[in-house]
């Protein structure tokens, strides 16, 4: 099928300025996920290696903002998998759960933490983060049979805060 060449010109700024996975940077550009890797692909064997290109957008943003803001989508692009691959293992032992849920919350407390005090604008960011975390280690204390209830909570209330606030 052809595509106009919008969609290619769409696909590789989602990738490369935008910093999007390539599954949803084909979904920005509305083209299948195949067509989206072999356009990346044939781009690198013509000389325009969007990962090289990425990097170097990374690397050129002068602000420290930025470069805090974009390690931050890049660990919680990690916690929502890592969450997500848990869920099904863990969503009939909730024992499991809490453990698991408490080891998140934890690592993600502090990221936060750290993101908070490199960047101010995402302080209010980090204290959001600090009470799911807080709620996490008090249902893992005090209502453990939950924290897998908690889980299948969380994990949809993250995509709403991602979308909210991205």
């Amino acid at each position: 099928m052809a595509y106009p060449a919008e969609a290619r010109t769409t696909l590789r700024a989602a990738y490369v300025d935008e910093r999007r996975a390539i599954e949803d940077a084909a979904a920005r550009a509305a083209v299948p996920l195949g067509t989206a890797q072999r356009w990346k692909r044939e781009a690198r064997q013509d000389g325009d290696d969007w990962d090289k290109c990425r990097a170097a957008a990374q690397l050129a943003g002068d602000s420290r903002g930025l470069l805090v803001q974009t390690l931050l989508e890049d660990y919680i692009q990690l916690h929502q998998t890592t969450q997500r691959a848990l869920g099904s293992e863990i969503e009939n032992d909730p024992l499991k759960a809490a453990e698991a849920l408490s080891r998140l919350a934890d690592a993600f407390t502090k990221v936060m933490a750290a993101v908070g005090k490199a960047s101010p604008e995402l302080s209010a960011l980090a204290l959001m983060a600090d009470f799911i975390a807080e709620l996490i280690r008090f249902t893992n204390n005090h209502h453990p049979a939950e924290s897998a209830a908690l889980l299948t909570v969380l994990e949809p209330f993250g995509d709403h805060l991602a979308k909210k606030y991205a």
